[in-house]
């Protein structure tokens, strides 16, 4: 069988040989794909075809995690938390820009680089790292699409959960009539919460002074809202977007020169900017009526109640002035938009990482499958003995985790589009490598300092033995270090591995690459990303 399939036999997984030239063979085979090309002209018109993937990545930032820690931030510290949404929606759009930049210079996505230039024990530690990332989005669309069953159809979380894997059987079902117009239906119900989020603000009233101070003073009351902050942080940069912005961003057929190339850059920036303001306008309207309704003093009994341990089961009420007896259900309704569409972004994103770490291609629905049933496993357990606040819970602390990772992913990104062997005259500028490095230092630092501060007081307040407060003080700290000791690697190895930059300034370079053969630099766009992003129904002579 070769390595692209056949029109009437579809191989459930593909590992090429290593040989470059086939590294553009399709994932999910589509020989009907459209392709993206992109005019060579300089015009603001052209901006129309780099359209997608910024959007396309942007749903993970507003998915049912950023719901939950929006929440819960809102209900607990009004509105002292919404520095922290500023903060990652300023760096978000900073690092996916540099995400999609180093695809679009070199043709290759992250994943891919960090194949070439890590050897195999670092490689693949990484891999598993990108697929608990993974796992760890997907908890909260499985818990988000729970909720949701149940406000609409009164069915139990924990069977909510079993369903799920289900639901997302029949989301790719559907994508085979086309992806686009599913994403656009998604996207106008996630669309419709958040403008009823955005009309709640008007009766909730929260006072302008405070949520100005809030967004512009940073605060950190106590380790809670460290954990809080954490989580916040962790559901806004997620580290399996950078793999998957640098890879879509390839689906585009640009031209080959340097004007071309800082032309899409450009352009994509402009798109994340764009996608990632209407994600950053949502959060923070979710936040502000959390904040204001919560902490409003006519608040009845029971809404206090809600307040005190709010989750997305709960949250339907804060939308009451808007919606009235219907605010649960459309909720409840956009809740389940948001955890499926999100479903989309992770099954791409693991698409690209196993292909790109471990050269192996799953069919989508055995990959999202995977996926879903290794997450419905924590979910259930956690739904089956905590209910619906122990759920809750699971996606904070599922937030936290993708927060711990982010360096993993992110560091990487730093050092690759940070070196001139690997981008040229694309190479980051010092200030904006600064910037970034600023920003990875901080998250870094925060999420050691609240694994230190936490693992100590767990030392001090365990009702333990001596002997086993030693014994697991060891182990704790030898975790940390050994986290510490990953993330020294990453920044401290230097870049060794020259990647070729897709450039043709001259007919004569065109060809001199085409006479050695090199596809892996002239073969754009790349058709293993044209085809995983826009699946399409096949006529039945396909299969004949």
């Amino acid at each position: 069988m070769s390595v692209t399939g056949s029109s009437s036999g579809h191989p459930q997984f593909i590992a090429t040989t290593g040989n470059r030239s086939l590294s553009n063979a399709p994932l999910i085979e589509n020989p009907d794909s459209d392709q993206i090309v992109v005019p060579d002209r300089t015009s603001w018109k052209n901006l129309f075809a780099y359209v997608g993937p910024g959007f396309l990545v942007s749903i993970a930032y507003i998915d049912p995690g950023n719901f939950e820690t929006d929440l819960q931030s809102g209900a607990q510290y009004k509105y002292e938390l919404l520095w922290i949404i500023l903060v990652a929606s300023c760096a978000a759009l900073l690092i996916q820009t540099m995400a999609a930049n180093l695809g679009v210079v070199t043709g290759m996505h992250l994943a891919e680089h960090c194949r070439a230039e890590y050897s195999r024990l670092p490689n693949f530690i990484l891999w598993v790292i990108a697929e608990i990332a993974i796992v760890a989005c997907d908890i909260p669309e499985v818990i988000g699409t729970a909720f949701a069953l149940n406000m609409l159809f009164n069915i139990p979380v924990w069977i909510g959960v079993l369903l799920t894997g289900l639901s997302t059987l029949v989301l790719l079902a559907l994508q085979q009539y086309g992806v686009r117009k599913l994403e656009f239906f998604i996207a106008f119900l996630v669309f419709a919460i958040a403008g009823c989020f955005m009309a709640e603000l008007g009766y909730a009233k929260p006072v302008a002074k405070e949520v100005v101070t809030g967004l512009f003073v940073p605060k950190l009351n106590g380790n809670g809202a460290t954990g809080l902050a954490i989580s916040l942080l962790g559901a806004m940069v997620m580290p399996h977007n950078l793999f998957l912005h640098s890879a879509l961003v390839l689906s585009r057929k640009i031209p080959r020169s340097v004007r071309g190339i800082k032309e899409a850059c450009r352009f994509y920036m402009i798109e994340s900017a764009f996608a990632l303001m209407v994600a950053f306008l949502i959060n923070i309207s979710v936040i502000s009526v959390s904040g204001a309704v919560c902490h409003s003093s006519n608040l009845s009994a029971e809404d206090q109640k809600s307040c005190e341990d709010l989750d997305l089961n709960k949250a339907s009420f804060l939308l009451r002035n808007v919606l009235g007896k219907w605010s649960s259900k459309l909720f409840a309704i956009a809740l389940l938009a948001s955890g499926q569409s999100s479903t989309i972004t992770g099954t791409y994103a693991g698409q690209y990482v196993m292909q790109g770490f471990l050269d192996l291609r799953l069919k989508s629905w055995i990959r999202n499958l995977l996926t879903r049933c290794i997450a419905i496993v924590p979910s259930l357990i956690v739904a089956l003995i905590g209910g619906s606040a122990g759920a809750g819970e699971l996606i904070i602390i599922a937030s936290m985790i993708l927060s711990f990772e982010l360096p993993f992913a992110l560091i990487p990104l730093l050092k690759f589009t940070s070196s001139k062997i690997k981008m040229g005259e694309h190479v980051n500028s010092i200030t904006i490598s600064a910037v970034t490095w600023i920003i990875g230092s901080l998250i870094m630092g925060i999420n050691i300092y609240y694994l230190m501060t936490s693992f100590v007081k767990l030392l001090l307040h365990a009702h333990l033995r001596i002997v086993a407060k030693v014994f697991l003080g060891i182990l704790g700290f030898s975790g940390v270090a050994l986290y510490i000791g990953g993330i020294a690697y990453l920044v401290f190895r230097k870049n060794k591995k020259t990647t070729h930059i897709l450039t043709l300034r001259t007919l004569e370079d065109q060809q001199m690459g085409n006479a050695e053969n090199d596809v892996s630099m002239y073969s754009l766009p790349r058709e293993d990303i044209v085809s995983m992003q826009l699946p399409q129904k096949r006529s039945p002579a396909e299969f004949d």
